[in-house]
């Protein structure tokens, strides 16, 4: 097992984080969550075009980077670090992962060198009210040569902005996947407390579909919500030791009473508390990322600890920056508001937290 990044992962984060610095500063975040899409296109297609990040879990034979899940929390990181509006999550890791994890040749071949470039985005729709990772109600009909689809995703990440949707649906042999084309789906944009990632309900009423070879669709779902959970872990690591710094730098410069609020007990101890979490964070994501790559047998595990963990603590320590910024934490101008609600949206976006500890234990045998 190897926890500490290689010089080749470290000169991949130093670019993406050169990049971001120069393309999704406060300002370029904020006009890119206000814009119309809710994304930084140009900044999508350089994340494609030039730094190749897009496809890193992808086989050199699809067009991608043929590297891994470690490299690819590497990027989950930085994006989470500068809370980048893009479709990453859904596009790069959950449509990328269910490709993969899916036994469609044609699907491959036809999907994902278009969407290592950027030219083409995709994203997962499995989610129903109460049912986060289940096929829910949908249903899937036979038509003909094809199948059509019914139901209601939400919320969809990216849903809004996706050309193709990977689609979970009930058949009457059990759960099934499916392609949907952009076009054959109502959707709208969700009103969510998350500026910076734009969640999206779609309807399917008799959508045309192609049916996606799969021998184990539900055992491929299960990847699919592994995967995705150790690479929303590594976002949350991003936030949650930029918030930490963000904190720390103000507690050493705010004056309270003719002492930096840094000087406090109670300050002090706080801020260790937050450190002590990212530490404890970047090893069990590092351990998590590696067993995504070399160990598959211990991912289950592996994810279900990385939820557990992550979600909570990152809300809390985007909740101790806006709490030691005082007032000026509490306005829209300041950024610790961005990361306070990224912090709260990510801890709910794949369930609850109650449910992640369960699976935990479950997945323990305890």
């Amino acid at each position: 097992m190897k926890l500490v990044l290689t010089e080749e992962q470290q000169a991949l984060r130093a670019a993406v984080r050169d990049l971001l610095t120069d393309r999704a500063a406060s300002a370029q975040v904020r006009a890119a969550m206000e814009s119309e899409s809710g994304v930084d296109r140009d900044l999508w297609t350089r994340l494609g075009r030039d730094l190749d990040v897009l496809g890193l879990v992808v086989p050199e034979e699809y067009g991608g980077a043929g590297a891994g899940h470690v490299e690819r929390a590497v990027v989950q990181e930085e994006l989470g670090r500068a809370v980048v509006p893009t479709p990453f999550l859904a596009s790069a890791v959950l449509a990328t992962d269910a490709l993969l994890a899916l036994d469609d040749e044609e699907a491959r071949r036809a999907l994902l060198p278009r969407m290592v470039s950027g030219e083409l985005i995709a994203t997962v729709a499995v989610a129903e009210p109460g049912s986060p990772w289940g096929p829910g109600t949908t249903t899937a009909t036979a038509a003909g040569d094809g199948w059509t689809l019914d139901g209601t995703k939400t919320p969809v990440v990216a849903g809004d902005l996706a050309d193709v949707f990977l689609v979970v649906a009930t058949t009457p042999e059990g759960p099934a996947w499916f392609r949907v084309e952009a076009a054959d789906v109502e959707r709208a944009t969700l009103n969510t407390l998350d500026p910076t990632r734009r969640l999206a309900r779609i309807v399917l009423r008799g959508a045309p579909a192609r049916r996606l070879e799969a021998a184990d669709p539900a055992g491929a779902l299960e990847r699919v919500a592994d995967l995705a959970t150790i690479a929303l872990a590594a976002e949350q690591l991003g936030g949650l030791q930029r918030v930490l710094e963000m904190a720390t730098d103000y507690a050493k410069v705010r004056v309270q009473f003719g002492r930096a609020i840094g000087s406090y007990q109670a300050v002090k101890h706080g801020l260790a508390d937050v450190h002590s979490d990212w530490e404890l964070g970047l090893s069990a994501l590092r351990y998590a990322a590696w067993a995504a790559d070399e160990a598959p047998d211990e991912v289950p595990v592996a994810a279900a600890l990385v939820a557990t963990f992550f979600g909570p603590a990152y809300f809390k320590a985007a909740e101790a920056c806006v709490q030691y910024h005082g007032g000026i934490g509490y306005t829209w101008e300041h950024d610790a508001h961005l990361y306070y609600k990224r912090a709260k949206s990510t801890e709910l976006l794949f369930g609850a937290p109650g449910r992640d500890r369960a699976r935990l234990a479950d997945r323990l045998g305890v």
